[in-house]
């Protein structure tokens, strides 16, 4: 039985009379219908570096696993011992990682003892090897030393069946130290989500080939397929479809193998706007004409019960709306919840008047510490892509921007990149 969850027929339908959606209307619309549908595996804890965890998981032992020596030294049970200096007999043996001491240490001895061994019978207290004098087969200790020192308690980093990590976590290289060290084997986790990328458009050159006079090549195609893996998604290239509706549904056939869809052109309401029209004859198009700039149209929909974003065809206006848009509501299918984007305020290097009704993502760049934007704001600069390092959000009001006014800027690590 599959366990490859499904969305509703109508999880991108907006409120009837809706013509210009908000940036924030839409993003809260799809947090709130995004599921998880990425189909869920178990794996070797090592082998799981970059998957989300599809289950929480909790530590199968105490880190450390048994009470041990925080340094080399000496160690003798405080307890019997009195206050102040003390000279006490050396024992031979020794304590050592991975080499414990066998039997119990007597009260008035000393144990040579390095760093990491288990603490034996007898011993709660360790002084620095430093710090004492080896004479005649004794061990020094000036006064000073306090009951405890330098020990490691059992489970004082992790204690067995803690909670380490809740569902939706990706998981780092600092977290497969953790899970080893808690003596967790294996996890639940999400294979990864699995993304069709189809470009639509006849004025796009073939794969390889010289465009002809008439064409350009296919900028959108590889920019996505290198955000997905940048996602830590599994891009499928569908390669290019004609401007036909029987090509753009074969490729749609082709593309509801995955688990989701990421297509660019063909998005609004032309003519030659194939992918809007094969999901209006599906039943399940939304036409979202959201509120900002570069972007507007988004395509919505379920293709046998796949979803469907449909990305504007300019590379600015897709680039930027798989950021804002897509990256968020492919996390959720992914398993790894809602993560929106952390941005920062700085100063402005830049001055820019601002009609309302829009929300603008303007490439940009930190500088010294200030954000300057790309020359221009044309959609078809794709070098301002290539130039910026992030973007400076404006809000949706009127406004104006003056050098050294404070603005929020998106770093592109904020959406993974």
């Amino acid at each position: 039985m599959s366990d490859k969850a499904k969305l509703r027929d109508d999880c991108f339908a907006l409120p009837s009379g809706v013509v210009w959606t908000p940036v924030d209307a839409a993003l809260s619309h799809l947090r709130a219908e995004m599921r998880p549908v990425a189909r869920i595996e178990t794996l070797p804890a090592g082998l799981a570096a970059g998957r989300i965890l599809a289950a929480p998981v909790i530590a199968g032992r105490d880190n450390p696993p048994w009470t041990n020596a925080a340094v080399d030294g000496y160690g003798f049970d405080g307890v019997a011992c009195p206050a102040g200096s003390l000279s006490l007999p050396l024992v031979s043996g020794r304590a050592a990682a991975g080499a414990p001491f066998a039997g119990t240490l007597r009260p008035g001895s000393a144990l040579r003892i390095l760093t990491g061994a288990a603490l034996p019978l007898g011993v709660d207290t360790v002084v620095l090897e430093e710090d004492v004098t080896l004479k005649s087969g004794r061990v020094e200790i000036p006064a000073g030393w306090k009951r405890g020192a330098n020990t490691r308690p059992k489970g004082e980093d992790v204690k067995a069946d803690a909670p380490l990590f809740d569902a939706g976590r990706t998981l780092r290289a600092p977290d497969l130290a953790l899970l080893a060290a808690a003596g967790v084997a294996a996890v639940q986790v999400r294979r990864p989500l699995r993304v069709a990328v189809l470009s639509t458009g006849d004025e796009l050159a073939t794969d390889g080939a010289p465009p002809q006079a008439h064409q350009i090549p296919d900028a959108n195609r590889p920019m996505l397929l290198a955000l997905l893996r940048a996602w830590g998604m599994a891009p499928v290239d569908l390669g290019q479809a004609p401007d036909t509706e029987a090509g753009v549904a074969e490729s749609l056939d082709q593309g509801a193998r995955a688990d989701a869809i990421l297509t660019t052109g063909g998005a609004s309401a032309g003519d030659e706007d194939h992918i809007s029209r094969a999901l209006r004859q599906a039943g399940t198009l939304a036409l979202w004409r959201i509120a900002v700039k570069p972007g507007r149209p988004l395509a919505l929909g379920l293709w046998q019960g796949v979803p469907i974003f449909g990305l504007p065809g300019n590379p600015v206006a897709a680039f930027t709306c798989a950021l804002i848009f897509a990256r968020p509501a492919l996390l959720a299918l992914a398993g790894g919840g809602w993560r929106p984007a952390e941005g920062i305020t700085v100063p402005a290097a830049f001055a820019k008047t601002k009609k309302a009704g829009r929300r603008e993502f303007l490439r940009a760049r930190l500088r010294e510490g200030r954000a300057e934007v790309f020359a221009s704001e044309g959609s078809g600069r794709v070098s301002g892509l290539a130039w910026a390092e992030g973007f400076v959000e404006l809000p949706d009001d009127a406004g104006s921007v003056q050098p050294g006014d404070p603005v929020r800027y998106l770093p592109f690590r904020a959406f993974g990149l």
